[in-house]
This record gives structure tokens, C-alpha cells and sequence, in this order.
């Protein structure tokens, strides 16, 4: 972390700085369009020598497999080399080993050279080939070869090891860097996107460096070196053949890749961009934080809508072309991103109207919590646990919403008090009012009221109201105010009730009917007449 340390430069002008250079560097790659071979290569063990073109009825790659094939079973033979130039029909004929190579016609030569000038070139290229063929076959030298090729595997290992401990380190001391700048619980999304953004450079790092090292050891080998020519041949070909076609452009792997990279890039910058506009213009003009993210959030895809259309023609697509793509996209809203398009619609709505702004102290449904960050589809709020609510923004919309900050902060709480029946209302007033008095957060302009609300089963029933200019710590006010009551009341002798239920019976006499004196009179004569049935004197002798 010590290199860390030193470095001076902020990470906001660092980011800056990246971001720039991401974007020039991106926009010096034009788009290319790959181009067809006129020509066909002359190979020997992969290594292309030179190239040659069409000659009367044979076509270039025809006569490109007929000399590699001939360069081959020289090698394979182990013959002498032996190249000489003739002159057949005015053009000179190259010889190996006494049997016919090839004819330089005059569309094998470069611009410049003559065609004696172009044969002399060759020969001497074919025979330093051949020669370099047998020297790459001995023992020697394959034995070399091979110890070269296990350094370059661990050398590539390690680099990609250190790669991607350079990577942890600087996320994390780029993670400290964000939490301490700010003493708030710091936002999560630009640390997300640093994120991702290094898992992309790295990936992308680690597949060149170990498709390098493969490349290259294979074209050590004159075994191998085939296999280099056609890994690089294939990845080459399928990085810069056209794959999709956009109105009259067509265009390759390579270039929807760059393009990609484009629009990542601009995502970036319009981050930091925005980032710097709130941190370092916004702030110094004194609006308040919701307004601020207001202008942000417009400003922000604002940048991202304008440079889109911007590259994309810069790149030479039509935006016309992107009439199917728009309707594909339309059908897919119908049906899969319905709820998606409600939020991105309500998220605009929201920061138009701005019923909520960043910074507010709101209730929806069940949760509670300050608004710490409107997006284009959800909205954060934290609550007074710390824990942070994605609340969809479509919500804020079809669902009552009570903002306790919205236009005036100012609100007025409510505390129901019970007393006992006993207690004198005006002694009950003063108390409240004194215990209302004690806490330095219940404003005194507008003054607490208290009202005398009713009586009770149990209780005469009061209301302490007081003001606050700071609703999100209304709990604890309460919590505050409910402590100094329970105080006030003990010390003025006031008697707070507990819940109680009273039974009073009322005495009189009791009517029977004449039925109902019937069944008494029979109950008492049976159990009369089981009485004395039973001996008092021998209980053991008595009959049932």
C-alpha cells in the first residue's frame, strides 16, 4: 500500500484522466473493413516468405501449394539445398535442386524492383528458409527451444499473478480513498463500475498476454509454427470479417468490440463528468442537495443520450438503420420490460415534479429513511438502521407517500398522555408544558399546545403537540419527551392510570314459573329422601 501513499494526484482527476485517454484512444480506432487477399503466401514450417499472384491459368493459390508443397519434401528429404535462377521464355525461373520452383511474372513484383531484381530477392530468402529449417530441426536446438518455452510459461503466469494483485490493490486503496473522503455511508454504485471496469482491463490483459505466449512458443517450433501461422490467420479473420451488416456498412468483432468499448468509455466519463459538476460547481452554488441531483441526473443522461447518437455516427452507422432495432426493443417492453419502462417513466416524472428530492425524510408503505439517491429506475432510502431500501420509483407514484421534508421541514408530532381522574387538567397542562420546554429540539415558535382530548374509560385523555425542524430524528424526540413527562408528572404528584375494570352487583329478588318451582320441589325431595337412606352410625352397612 506504500506506492499507494504516494501518489499525490486526487482520484477524481485520476478518473478524469482515464477517461479522456479511453476515449481518444478509442476514437484514433476508426472502423476497417477487412479487405479480400489478392495474393496467396509462400510458407515453410509457418513462416511466410513472400507473396505471389496470379499467373495465366493458375491462380495465386494454386501456385502458393505447389512451391510449399515442393519446400516441403525438401526438408523432409534432408536433400542439399540448391537454388539457382534460369531464364525460361524472357522471365526468370527459380530452380531447387534442379526441378522447377516457380516463374516471377511481372504481377509478383513490388512497385520499383525489375524482374531479375525480384528472383535474386527470393532465391536468397528460399535458400536462408531452407537453411534455417535444418538448423531448427537438431537436437540442439530443440532442447533450447523447450527451456525457452517453460520460462515463457512461468514468466506469463507470474505476470498474470502480479496483474491481478495490482488489481485488488488498487480497488482497495481506491474503496478507502471514496470512504474517506466523505463522512456519509459512501454510495456503492461508482465503486461498482471501478469494479467492473478493472475486471474488463484485466480479463482483457490476461487473454493477450496468454495468447502472446501461446503464439510464440508455438512459432518456436518448427513443428508447431504451422499451427501459430493458422491460430493468427483464424483470429484474424474472425476478428475483421464483416459479421453484421447495419444499413449499407458491414462490420467485424473487432469493431462492434471498440464501438462497445466506446459507449462503456462514455458511460465512465459522463459519470466523472457529472461526479465533478456535483462535487465542485454544484456545491459552491449554494441550492439545496435535492436540486443539485436533479440537474445531475439530467445532466448525466443527457451526456450519455447526446455522445450515443454522436459515436454511432462518427462511427458511419445510420441512426435510420436503428428503426428495427427501436421496434424490436418496443415489442420487448411490451411484453418483458413492462415494469422496467413504469420505473424509467415514473424516475422522470419524479425528478420533474420533484415530489421527493436527495435528502428528504419520507415514509412509503412500511419503511421509513432519508432519500439517499434517485436513479433512472429505483430510488435508495436509508433507513434510521442503516439499512438501505431499493424502492422501485413506480411506487412513489401509485402509493401515498408521506415526506416529513418536502417544501418545509417543519412538522408537529403528536403525544397522547393519560392521567387519572383525580388530577387537576390545569396542573396536567403546565407538567406537559414544562417537560416540552426542557428539550432543546422542540421549537418554542410555533409554542407546544396541549389539548385536553377526553375522558377516558380510565384516564382523563391529553395531547402534547410540539414542533421540530428535524422529523428524521422524530423517534427519539418522542422517546426524549416521554422521559421528561414521566419526570414532571412524578414530581407534581400526578397519578398516571393503569387500565381497570369495576363489577357492581345489585341485590332484589328472584321470580321462578311454575315449572321452574316444580323441578326445585322434586331436586329437593330426591336428595331428602338419599339422605336418609344413609346411616351416620355404620356408613359400611348402608344400602344404595
Amino acid at each position: 500500500m506504500f506506492y499507494f501513499k504516494r501518489w499525490r494526484l486526487s482520484s477524481k482527476y485520476f478518473n478524469i484522466l482515464i477517461a479522456v485517454l479511453t476515449f481518444v484512444l478509442f476514437l484514433w480506432l476508426t472502423p476497417v473493413v477487412a479487405q479480400g487477399l489478392t495474393k496467396a503466401p509462400v510458407i515453410l514450417d509457418g513462416q511466410q516468405l513472400f507473396q505471389i499472384s496470379d499467373s495465366g491459368e493458375y491462380s495465386a493459390q494454386e501456385r502458393a501449394h505447389l512451391i510449399n508443397s515442393q519446400l516441403k519434401n525438401v526438408i523432409s528429404a534432408s536433400e542439399s539445398i540448391q537454388v539457382k535462377i534460369e531464364k525460361r521464355n524472357q522471365l526468370p525461373t527459380i530452380l531447387l535442386n534442379h526441378r522447377y520452383l516457380l516463374t516471377v511474372t511481372q504481377q509478383d513484383t513490388v512497385p520499383g524492383s525489375t524482374l531479375d531484381e525480384q528472383a535474386t530477392i527470393w532465391v536468397q530468402q528460399i535458400e536462408e528458409a531452407l537453411q534455417q529449417a535444418h538448423l531448427e530441426r537438431t537436437k540442439t536446438y530443440l532442447q533450447q527451444t523447450t527451456f525457452v518455452a517453460a520460462a515463457i510459461l512461468l514468466i506469463t503466469a507470474g505476470f498474470s499473478w502480479l496483474l491481478g494483485w495490482i488489481k485488488y490493490n488498487f480497488f482497495q486503496a481506491a474503496s478507502q480513498r471514496l470512504t474517506t473522503t466523505t463522512n456519509a455511508i459512501p454510495n456503492s454504485e461508482p465503486l461498482k463500475v471501478l469494479e467492473l471496469f478493472l475486471k474488463l482491463v484485466l480479463a482483457s490483459i490476461r487473454f493477450g498476454l496468454w495468447v502472446s505466449a501461446v503464439l510464440y512458443i508455438t512459432n518456436l517450433f518448427p513443428f508447431t509454427r504451422q499451427w501459430s501461422y493458422q491460430i493468427s490467420n483464424i483470429l484474424s479473420t474472425s476478428f475483421t470479417s464483416p459479421i453484421l451488416t447495419l444499413g449499407k456498412n458491414p462490420y467485424s468483432i473487432t469493431e462492434l468490440i471498440i464501438l462497445i468499448g466506446l459507449l462503456f468509455g462514455l458511460v465512465i466519463f459522463a459519470g466523472t463528468v457529472t461526479n465533478f459538476l456535483r462535487s465542485r460547481i454544484l456545491y459552491l452554488t449554494g441550492i439545496n442537495r435535492g436540486a443539485q441531483e436533479a440537474i445531475v441526473i439530467l445532466f448525466k443522461y443527457g451526456l450519455i443520450f447526446i455522445g450515443t447518437l454522436v459515436l454511432l455516427q462518427i462511427w458511419g452507422l445510420d441512426i435510420s438503420s436503428l428503426t428495427i432495432l427501436a421496434s424490436a426493443l418496443s415489442v420487448g417492453i411490451g411484453f418483458g420490460l413492462q415494469d422496467i419502462a413504469k420505473n424509467f417513466g415514473s424516475g422522470l416524472v419524479l425528478v420533474f415534479e420533484r415530489p421527493i428530492q436527495v435528502g428528504d425524510f419520507v415514509e412509503v408503505g412500511e419503511y421509513t429513511g432519508i432519500v439517499e439517491r434517485m436513479g433512472a429506475r429505483s430510488t435508495e432510502i436509508r433507513t434510521l438502521d442503516h439499512v438501505s431500501i431499493i424502492v422501485p420509483n413506480s411506487r412513489f407514484l401509485e402509493k401515498e407517500v408521506i415526506n416529513w421534508s418536502h417544501r418545509n421541514p417543519i412538522s408537529r408530532l403528536h403525544l397522547p398522555v393519560g392521567v387519572a381522574y383525580s388530577s387537576d387538567p390545569k396542573a396536567v397542562q403546565a407538567a406537559l408544558l414544562e417537560a416540552a420546554s426542557k428539550h432543546p429540539n422542540v421549537l418554542q415558535s410555533p409554542s407546544p399546545l396541549v389539548l385536553f382530548k377526553e375522558f377516558g374509560n380510565n384516564a382523563l385523555n391529553f395531547e402534547l403537540l410540539v414542533w421540530t425542524a428535524e422529523p428524521n430524528k422524530q423517534f427519539l424526540l418522542k422517546s426524549d419527551l416521554y422521559y421528561n413527562i414521566y419526570e414532571v408528572l412524578q414530581q407534581r404528584k400526578i397519578e398516571i392510570p393503569f387500565a381497570q375494570l369495576d363489577l357492581h352487583l345489585r341485590s332484589g329478588t328472584l321470580e321462578f314459573t311454575p315449572e321452574m318451582q316444580l323441578a326445585f320441589i322434586q331436586m329437593f325431595e330426591r336428595l331428602s329422601n338419599h339422605e336418609q337412606r344413609i346411616d351416620p352410625i355404620n356408613p359400611s352397612q348402608n344400602q344404595t
